[in-house]
């Protein structure tokens, strides 16, 4: 199973939150593997506590340099064995591999890929058969908004050797106004998601029914954060919550098409890092968000939760 995680804006908590649905998927015993192709920008390695690798790989053999031609196989980073921090390296029993292929440090986004472009989308290709064989689930990061990276997958997935991959799309977005108009945009816009697919060659129905959402840093009405608030505070925030769940329908965010939901979490909101059951257990982060992300690994493969409603 191949996931593909997008989002309009930066600042969802796209590539936090696709990280611990990843660990989480290991920890249920799966063999996953991290691919981080927000070139610009490859931070996957400071979120999953590689010290070597916080802003991409040093060693020249990244996934930038992958597709400039310059190394045959990516680097791989085995995270339970390279990670600083030591709940996250005390593998359990049972649990599947943990793999990260990086970016580089000090490489950039393709703003165009020029007279290489047959031959990146065919390294893409490539590269999606060889982890298709070798993992249960890999989930590919891709940068903000629509870029190089969004239409490369989507051609390469297009071509006739992956028209059977199993693969499916996530879009992120905060539980905002302008987090949810952004969303809907990148994905029904007039060079949205669905149109860009179709144009790759794309079936479009079965294209659309292959994306789901995943709201992050959501306020739960039940929670400690907002019990904190005044009375007039928790009115407005149900007033707001409303005047979203119909915007969301109107622009085709709605509950119909959401996977989940992540709370807002103190913990992510100060540092972009995995949740361990330790830090769960010792009162930093709290067990609402470790189970939006274990529910998250299990609905990302499970063929009902993406049932058309």
């Amino acid at each position: 199973m191949f996931v593909f995680a997008a989002s309009d804006k930066g600042g969802t908590g796209r590539s936090v939150t696709s990280s611990n649905i990843l660990y989480r998927s290991a920890l249920q015993g799966n063999d996953v593997c991290y691919v981080d192709f927000d070139f610009g920008s490859p931070t996957s390695g400071a979120i999953f506590g590689i010290e070597r690798a916080e802003n991409g790989t040093t060693r020249g053999g990244g996934l930038h340099q992958y597709f400039l031609g310059e190394t045959a196989r990516p680097e791989r980073i085995d995270i339970w064995a390279e990670t600083e921090r030591p709940s996250v390296r005390n593998r359990v029993p049972g649990a599947g591999r943990l793999i990260l292929l990086p970016g580089d440090n000090g490489g950039s986004d393709f703003t165009s890929a020029g007279s290489r472009e047959a031959s990146r989308y065919n390294l893409c290709r490539d590269l999606i058969l060889r982890l298709n064989e070798e993992f249960a689930l890999v989930l590919v990061d891709l940068s903000a908004g629509r870029n190089w990276a969004v239409d490369m997958v989507l051609t390469a997935t297009a071509m006739p050797e992956l028209r059977n991959l199993s693969s499916r799309w996530l879009v992120f977005h905060r539980w905002t106004k302008q987090h949810v108009v952004a969303a809907g945009g990148l994905v029904n816009g007039a060079r949205g998601l669905v149109e860009s697919a179709v144009k790759a060659g794309h079936d479009r129905e079965s294209f659309a029914d292959n994306l789901r959402y995943v709201r992050t840093a959501v306020i739960d009405a039940t929670s400690a954060n907002r019990r904190s608030l005044t009375a007039k505070q928790g009115v407005w925030l149900t007033e707001c919550d409303k005047r979203l769940q119909t915007l969301a329908g109107r622009r085709q965010v709605g509950r119909n098409l959401l996977l989940g939901a992540v709370p807002l979490d103190p913990m992510l909101q100060w540092q972009e890092q995995l949740i361990t059951d330790d830090d769960v257990g010792n009162g930093i982060a709290n067990q609402e968000t470790r189970n939006a992300f274990d529910s998250l690994a299990k609905r990302i493969v499970d063929d009902t939760a993406w049932e058309t409603l």
